[in-house]
C-alpha cells in the first residue's frame, strides 16, 4: 500500500506549497531571513528595538469558519484568522512581526486551500506582518469531506517602556470605540442559529449589502492605524489602554484593561447597532444585554483615553479613516458589579 491509498497525497501538498509561495512572498518583511519550505523560520530582531518585549496571540475564527464552507467562500476566511490574533497583540502596544497559521483537512483540495491561504497572506499584508510558516496536515477520516480546521499564531514586539497594561487608567477616562466592520468572528454559533431559524434569507438587504456579504466580512485589521496613533503620541501617554471586543462582546471585553477598583459606565444610547446586528437582534429576538455579551455591536476596538485627549486623539481618529464615537467612561467601581451599561 502506499500513503496515497491510506488518503493523504503528497504530491497535492507539493502542489500547495509551489502555488502558495508567490502569495506568501508578498507578505515578507526585511527582517524575514530565508523563504518556505525550512523546518523553523528566521526573523531577524536585531537594531530594531531597544528593549524589546516579545507579544505572542493565538487564535481561530470560531464557528464563521463553519459558514465559510457551507457558502463556499474561503478568500477572506484568512484575514479573521490574522484579524483576530494581530489586533489582541495590538492592544498592549505592539507591532505584528509574523504569523504562523495551521490548516487541517481530512482531503487536500488544492484550490480550496490556496484560496484560504491567500487570505491569510493578505490580512498579513494588510496588518505588515510577515506570514513565515504554517502547517497543512491532511488527515483522513478526521474531518468530514469539505470540511477544516484553521488556527493562526502571532508574535508582537513592544519597546519594554511603551507597553500598555492598563495601569494608568484612571477613573474619568473615556471610552473612545472605533467602528467594526461587522461580527468579526465571534457570537457565530448563535449567528448560524438565528439565520437557521430566519430560514437563510442570505440575499436579503441590510443596510445596502446582502446578508451573506454583510456576515462574511472580513474582521477589520487595527493595526496599521493604531500603530500610527500610537507613534504620533509618544511621550505623551495620551491611550491609557486598549480593548479588542471579541469573545464576551462589550461587557467582558474592555473589562480586562481596567485595573481593580474601577468599573465602566458604558451608554446604552452610544451602542447604535449597525444594520447586520440589527437584524440579528430582531429575527433572533435576541435581549439587549444578550447582545452586549455575544457580539462586538459595531464596536471593534476601544481606546482609553484621558477627557483631556480626547478631543485630539478623535481629529487623529478622523485622519486615519476609524469611525469613533464616546460611548461611555471609566468610573469608581461600585461593589462588584464593574460593568454597568444604562
Amino acid at each position: 500500500m502506499t500513503y496515497r491509498d491510506a488518503g493523504v497525497d503528497i504530491d497535492a501538498g507539493n502542489e500547495l506549497v509551489e502555488r502558495i509561495k508567490p502569495l506568501v512572498k508578498r507578505s515578507f518583511r526585511p527582517e524575514v531571513m530565508g523563504g518556505l519550505g525550512g523546518f523553523g523560520a528566521l526573523f531577524d530582531l536585531s537594531g530594531k528595538y531597544r528593549e524589546p518585549v516579545l507579544v505572542s496571540g493565538t487564535d481561530g475564527v470560531g464557528t464563521k469558519l463553519k459558514l465559510a464552507q457551507q457558502l463556499g467562500r474561503h478568500d477572506t476566511i484568512g484575514i479573521d484568522l490574522v484579524g483576530m490574533c494581530v489586533n489582541d497583540v495590538l492592544v498592549q502596544g505592539a507591532e505584528p512581526l509574523f504569523f504562523l497559521d495551521y490548516f487541517a483537512t481530512g482531503k487536500l483540495h488544492v484550490d480550496t486551500t490556496v484560496a484560504v491561504v491567500g487570505g491569510i497572506a493578505r490580512g498579513c499584508e494588510l496588518a505588515g506582518c510577515a506570514l513565515i510558516g504554517g502547517e497543512t496536515a491532511e488527515m483522513p477520516d478526521m474531518y468530514p469531506p469539505g470540511e477544516y480546521d484553521l488556527a493562526g499564531f502571532c508574535v508582537a514586539a513592544v519597546e519594554k517602556s511603551q507597553i500598555l497594561d492598563g495601569s494608568k487608567v484612571r477613573a474619568g477616562d473615556v471610552l473612545l470605540g472605533i467602528a467594526s466592520s461587522g461580527p468579526h468572528s465571534n457570537g457565530y454559533s448563535l449567528i448560524r442559529k438565528i439565520l437557521a431559524r430566519a430560514g437563510s434569507p442570505l440575499g436579503e438587504d441590510v443596510g445596502g449589502v446582502s446578508l451573506e456579504d454583510a456576515l462574511m466580512a472580513p474582521t477589520a485589521l487595527y493595526v496599521k492605524p493604531i500603530l500610527e496613533l500610537l507613534r504620533a503620541n509618544d511621550g505623551a501617554h495620551r491611550i491609557n489602554a486598549m480593548a479588542h471586543i471579541t469573545g464576551g462582546g462589550l461587557t467582558e471585553n474592555i473589562i480586562r484593561v481596567i485595573p481593580d477598583g474601577l468599573g465602566l459606565d458604558i451608554e446604552a444610547s452610544a451602542l447604535v447597532l449597525p444594520p447586520v446586528f440589527d437584524w440579528l437582534q430582531r429575527e433572533g429576538s435576541v435581549p439587549r444585554e444578550e447582545m452586549w455579551r455575544t457580539f462586538n455591536c459595531g464596536v471593534g476596538f476601544v481606546l482609553v483615553v484621558a477627557p483631556a485627549d480626547v478631543a485630539a486623539i478623535g481629529t487623529q481618529l478622523d485622519r486615519l479613516g476609524l469611525a469613533h464615537r464616546a460611548i461611555g467612561a471609566v468610573v469608581t467601581a461600585n461593589g462588584s458589579e464593574r460593568v454597568r451599561i444604562g
